[in-house]
């Protein structure tokens, strides 16, 4: 039977019917960046015996994976015989605190580990900027190394070229364009902005690794306003879905 790893966001996730914490067989691993993945633990922290209440279960995992670097771990222990990488979560800042970097998530700023010694004077760096940009394709050679020195290296690569839309479905099944688009509450973003950075992030990977297999709707890249999370520009209509799942089922990823 397949096993599926996912490194990526909700995008590709929700190409799988929610089934309470999982999927048998799907291994999810997210909230994090390339360069998150690669670097050490954040020292002498405290993981909470449960998260927040604002916050479920796995999304309390994801956050103390990021920050604990469990995520390649994790990917080798799971032996997957498909790794589907999306970037649509390398949307996040980073943050700097002594040799480390974690991803500035949502779920990071909920779960209170902010607030601990180790995190409280991070810095941040922008993911438009160019030192943001230069530690992640370093990332990216050095998983494109790990991936060739591991049994990871007999699995199926895939690579889904998600993007951000442009547009959405109102409830009225118009067409609207999106505005005030946001990372995280209060912080603006510029959509075509990372759409770019989107583009070169996976023209990285390709080079690296250009054996990788290609999904991708663009026809069907639309928000949709009834969307189970809620509008977004990475919350897409049915269609989008439908059309990955048949271009997966191609590459060995039967759902």
């Amino acid at each position: 039977m397949p096993r599926i790893a996912i490194i990526g966001s909700c995008i590709t996730r929700d190409l799988w019917p929610i089934q309470g914490e999982g999927v048998a067989d799907l291994l999810y691993v997210s909230r994090t960046s390339l360069p998150s993945l690669f670097a050490e633990p954040v020292a002498d922290l405290q993981i909470r015996a449960r998260p927040p209440k604002s916050m479920t279960q796995y999304q309390h995992r994801a956050v103390v994976s990021d920050l604990t670097k469990r995520g390649l771990a994790t990917l080798l222990a799971f032996r997957p015989t498909h790794i589907i990488f999306d970037f649509i979560d390398e949307r996040f800042d980073l943050l700097r605190s002594g040799p480390t970097l974690v991803s500035e998530s949502w779920e990071l700023l909920e779960s209170g580990y902010m607030r601990q010694p180790a995190l409280k004077s991070a810095n941040r760096i922008p993911r438009l900027s160019e030192a943001c940009t230069d530690r992640w394709i370093s990332a990216a050679r050095e998983l494109a190394c790990f991936l060739a020195a591991t049994p990871l290296g007999d699995a199926r690569l895939i690579l889904h070229e998600a993007q951000w839309a442009e547009r959405y479905l109102d409830a009225e099944g118009v067409e609207t364009g999106f505005s005030d688009v946001e990372v995280l509450a209060g912080r603006a973003a510029s959509l075509s902005a990372h759409n770019d950075l989107l583009e070169d992030y996976q023209s990285v990977m390709l080079d690296l690794l250009p054996d990788m297999a290609r999904v991708a709707s663009p026809a069907n890249r639309i928000g949709d306003v009834g969307h189970r999370w809620g509008l977004s520009p990475f919350h897409y209509v049915p269609a989008y879905y439908d059309d990955i799942r048949r271009q997966l089922a191609v590459a060995g990823v039967v759902i």
